[in-house]
């Protein structure tokens, strides 16, 4: 069963600036990545969903609910955490959640139960009877994510979840949303535009570009295989490619990687034994495959 099924969704907002357009895509269960630019369309597709604002045409179901006609079956199902910080500073994260929760529909006592085993599975049990106004930017990001959780959903949809976090806060908060998505049994869809986090954790793909479909399919099936070998050593980078050129091999540069092309069949043993003669410290050696971000690339230059 699907969980999102979109038919030809459009949503033109006053002065004809339109957010999405004829978009069709079916979405099966597992961690989804949405992703796109600044302003492809991601938030107005999640605020459709949720039944915050109505599209211009065409429909949306999520698990087969109508968002517009039938807002509160779909949102007892869904959880949503916001991009923008909406936290009160003044109470704290348990008393935030258990409220929450109510709203959700819980009654009193299962509401604080739940805050509080939701408050453990992000990380801020210990924290939970701070005021919110003292977390880090971290911690409010965890209090958005207990809250998407507390009422238990079949659906987390996750607006920008790492958006203001340093590079160990967005490591952690990414674990954390794959570890809700494979080891909970709730569909996460992970809205982003940073590419390579949603790559890291994502078994399937939404990428939307100006309001239309750019593509949907597995991460595996975007990502394949290339013709490169991916090398990386501790230092000498330099030194390597020119050992490697001088072995007959075709090599360029990727920041920190070599990247050198398969046209032989001992291209593999040429690289090891390069690295050896150096004696430099292997990080890496294996097949380079496509990025997500390839995608965009490659529709930029086809409309050129």
């Amino acid at each position: 069963m699907n969980i999102i099924a979109t038919q030809a969704l459009t949503k033109t907002y006053g002065g004809g600036v339109t957010a999405l357009s004829d978009l069709t895509v079916q979405v099966e269960p597992g961690v989804i990545g949405l992703v796109g630019a600044n302003g492809a369309g991601k938030s107005t597709f999640i605020k459709i969903m949720l039944g915050l604002i109505a599209p211009t045409a065409g429909s949306v179901r999520v698990f087969d609910i109508d968002p517009v006609t039938d807002t509160d079956k779909v949102r007892a199902r869904v959880g949503y955490m916001p991009e923008n910080d909406c936290l009160p500073p003044d109470v704290s994260a348990a008393e935030f959640v258990t409220h929450l929760g109510r709203m959700s529909g819980l009654p009193r006592t299962a509401a604080r139960e739940r805050a509080s085993e939701t408050l453990r599975h992000v990380g801020l049990y210990e924290e939970r009877y701070r005021q919110i106004g003292g977390y880090s930017t971290g911690m409010k990001q965890r209090v958005k994510l207990a809250q998407a959780l507390v009422h238990d959903p079949d659906l987390l949809l996750l607006d920008e979840p790492t958006n203001g976090l340093d590079p160990g806060g967005r490591d952690a908060m990414l674990a954390l949303i794959h570890r809700i998505g494979t080891e909970f049994g709730i569909s996460v869809v992970v809205c982003s535009h940073l590419l390579g986090e949603v790559e890291r954790i994502c078994d399937s793909l939404i990428a939307i570009q100006g309001g239309r479909l750019l593509r949907a399919d597995r991460i595996s099936s975007m990502t394949t295989a290339s013709d490169l070998l991916a090398v990386e050593v501790s230092e000498g980078t330099d030194q390597l490619a020119a050992r490697l050129a001088e072995l007959g091999l075709t090599v360029t540069r990727d920041d920190r990687l070599l990247l050198v092309a398969m046209d032989s069949e001992d291209a593999h043993d040429r690289i090891l034994r390069a690295v050896t003669d150096l004696e430099l410290n292997l990080h890496r050696l294996d097949q380079r495959r496509h990025r997500v971000a390839e995608l965009f690339t490659a529709k930029e230059t086809a409309d050129v």
